[in-house]
């Protein structure tokens, strides 16, 4: 995810604090991973020093400063660009989890315990996030159907290699 481009659209809606960018941030985009106050000040000093924002205000307080941040028209065209651009789908050609299956069978592990292992992982995870999805608002549900279903592909994966493991055997032992 660009921070940056998340910052400068949230920015769209009107000038703010950057406490208030990491607050809207947070409720919209960061239930697992929130933002930390120096990565919002630090992106902001960036946006500012190319143009994207311009500081709208600064209020003194108790404490340092406080600049309320408003993007520029060259930050609208960005994020304008930006939302235009589609991103990269990840084809997870170098996949960690094929390396560990490939390995076992190179060093005489049981490469079905491994698959074993993480088709419990992934099916624990499914759990947690469907509790989640049941509980949670329209964008968790969102959010949480996106990580679901790449966890029923990687599921297939799994079954689909648990059945060729014979034939993988072989062919890594040739």
């Amino acid at each position: 995810m660009s921070i940056a481009h998340t910052l400068l659209g949230l920015l769209e809606a009107g000038p703010r604090h950057g406490y208030d960018l990491k607050r809207a941030f947070d409720e919209r985009f960061g239930h697992d991973r929130p933002l930390h106050y120096g990565q919002v000040y630090s992106t902001m000093s960036r946006l500012l020093k190319n143009g994207l924002v311009e500081v709208d205000g600064v209020e003194a307080g108790g404490g340092p400063e406080r600049k309320r941040y408003a993007i520029t028209d060259a930050g609208v065209t960005d994020v304008e660009q930006w939302l235009g651009r589609p991103e990269k789908p990840e084809p997870y050609l170098q996949s960690t989890l094929y390396t560990k299956v490939v390995l076992a069978l190179l060093t005489g592990r049981a490469a079905d315990a491994v698959l074993d292992a993480q088709r419990a992982e992934h099916l624990r995870l499914m759990r947690d996030l469907t509790r989640r999805k049941s509980s949670g608002d329209l964008a968790d549900q969102l959010i949480c159907d996106h990580a679901l279903f790449h966890l029923e592909a990687d599921l297939r994966w799994l079954e689909l290699t648990a059945a060729r493991l014979d034939r993988l055997s072989k062919e890594v032992q040739a």
